[in-house]
């Protein structure tokens, strides 16, 4: 994964041939123009569940058209930090009953989730043009 950077406070990463832009709020100086990072850090918890309650649904045939995810952030100001997301699977009528659990732990599967309960070591060092770590 490759960071650059655009003018004013644009932030772009290239990875796998797909560039992800951010940018920040213009009220923190940006031109609004994309997400910001951490906006995309958020986007990726819900994500991550939903394409596991999807491949889940679509394992059995159930459709995934009228199911929707309910993401909601608390914020803990003495920290300044999130302090809890919870996630809510909005089922539709009909849904069936005995998978109403197993969607749940389905969504628990989430690659996000789990790297945030183990997170890895996070480095940042320094090296001279052309000379990457």
């Amino acid at each position: 994964m490759t960071i650059s950077f655009e003018e004013g406070k644009i932030v772009n990463a290239e990875y796998k041939g797909m560039m992800i832009k951010t940018d920040q709020s213009v009220k923190a100086g940006g031109k609004g123009s994309a997400p910001e990072p951490f906006t995309l850090f958020l986007a990726s918890i819900g994500t991550c569940a939903g394409i596991y309650v999807k491949s889940f649904c679509d394992q059995r045939g159930i459709p995934s058209d009228n199911i929707k995810l309910v993401q909601k952030m608390s914020y803990n100001p003495e920290k300044k930090l999130i302090d809890r997301i919870s996630i809510e699977i909005m089922l539709p009528e009909g849904f069936p009953e005995k998978y109403k659990d197993a969607v749940i732990k389905a969504a628990d599967l989430c690659t996000v989730k789990k790297h945030l309960a183990s997170p890895p070591e996070i480095t940042v060092q320094t090296s001279s043009a052309g000379q990457q770590s």
